[in-house]
């Protein structure tokens, strides 16, 4: 068990140290910090851990298989954003991090429990072991996790509002992107990603989380949806003249291409929701940064309607309500390849169109349109 730890955290160091190359003044820095809990690990090989019962044996058992359900799923997500040139910081949020804490401190524990074996010996009171073994580990999390975790946030800050080498976002050297009601458009191809989730009076009403790609006309994508209305994957395609859908417990099934024209994700959002007329009174939020890759930030106001049109995945969290008595705002990002590359935004209003109890009713989104114009195409679903 000790040894499967110390090779899980060796995995995810490596891909840190080998991978996380952002250009910051300490990139080298965050992989070495990386390394210490698989020194943690070490520890656990060199003194395992005695039990004095079949009933600690299991806990123990499962406390590293606990890490291990903890770190691959990370340790996966780490080597996708280092290979998709994602965020630069290894940390975005919270929730990102809580996993590597969990496992950290699970792995910690283990080694304490071997270490506190080695300096009081097998002969100690099994409860003086156990103290002392936690105390170990509580002081292992902390050095390791605080080690880590400034030097990913102190790399982070360095990096703060400096242009990246690259971005899947778009360029990343001189020039300016256009005005918020300058002609902008969408790129040949892309890979989105959207999330759409609903809210009634601060408590959740439904999520859709899609991922796909289109390349020109062609299009793919799967959603995973939850809500009052619907629940399980959906999925549409269109490659040429020819059409398929997906629906919760069926495979991909044909259907008339002519019926998927509104739905191109980022060249949808563009023609609905920012046609020229609209971003002409754009309000400009001025010049940012995203992952690197710089852009103008704009806003618009937009109803209903016009979101139900740019985001028709929405009807599964409101059915055939047509929203038209909300109102929002939506915020988008064009890079200075003159490209959409993110819009993000939301519209609120009666809480019944989202068919729960309640005052008012808030739907939030966020669509992202990354590796624009890599020339990749979109292959038809296996029949």
């Amino acid at each position: 068990m000790a040894i499967g730890l110390m090779a899980l955290w060796s995995l995810g160091a490596l891909y840190v140290l080998l991978g996380y190359r952002p250009g910051g003044p300490i990139d080298g820095l965050v992989g070495a910090s990386a390394m210490v809990p698989t020194g943690i690990a070490l520890i656990g090989v060199v003194w395992p851990p005695a039990m004095d019962s079949r009933r600690a044996f299991v806990g123990m058992v499962w406390l590293g298989l606990a890490v291990g359900l903890l770190l691959v799923p990370s340790i996966g997500g780490v080597l996708r954003q280092l290979l998709a040139r994602g965020p630069q910081t290894l940390l975005p949020s919270v929730e990102a991090a809580y996993p590597w804490l969990l496992a950290l401190a699970a792995t910690s524990l283990f080694s304490g429990l071997g270490l506190a074996r080695r300096l009081v010996g097998d002969a100690a009171l099994s409860r003086a072991r156990v103290w002392r073994g936690a105390f170990v580990a509580v002081g292992l999390t902390v050095v390791s996790g605080t080690l880590f975790t400034g030097a990913a946030v102190g790399n982070d800050i360095a990096l703060r509002n400096r242009p990246a080498a690259s971005s899947r976002f778009g360029p990343t050297g001189g020039g300016q992107p256009p005005q918020c009601g300058s002609e902008i458009r969408i790129g040949a191809s892309a890979r989105v990603d959207l999330r759409l989730s609903a809210v009634v009076d601060n408590h959740s009403a439904g999520v859709v989380q899609l991922v796909g790609s289109r390349a020109g006309a062609d299009v793919r994508w799967t959603a995973d949806v939850a809500s009052e209305l619907a629940l399980g994957r959906f999925g549409l395609a269109r490659v040429g003249d020819r059409a398929w859908t997906l629906e919760p417990g069926r495979s991909w099934a044909r259907i008339g291409a002519a019926s998927t024209e509104g739905d191109l994700l980022d060249a949808q959002v563009l023609a609905a929701a920012l046609a020229g007329g609209v971003r002409s009174t754009a309000e400009d939020h001025g010049l940012e940064f995203v992952e690197g890759a710089r852009s103008r930030h704009c806003r618009v106001a937009i109803d209903g309607p016009t979101f139900l049109a740019a985001y028709p995945q929405t009807h599964w969290l409101t059915g055939g309500d047509t929203l038209r008595r909300w109102r929002g705002e939506l915020d988008y990002w064009v890079f200075t390849d003159g490209e959409l590359g993110q819009a993000a935004g939301s519209i609120s209003g009666p809480a019944s169109a989202l068919g729960v109890g309640g005052i008012q009713g808030t739907i939030e989104t966020l669509l992202t349109a990354t590796d624009r114009d890599d020339g990749g195409s979109v292959a038809p679903p296996a029949s």
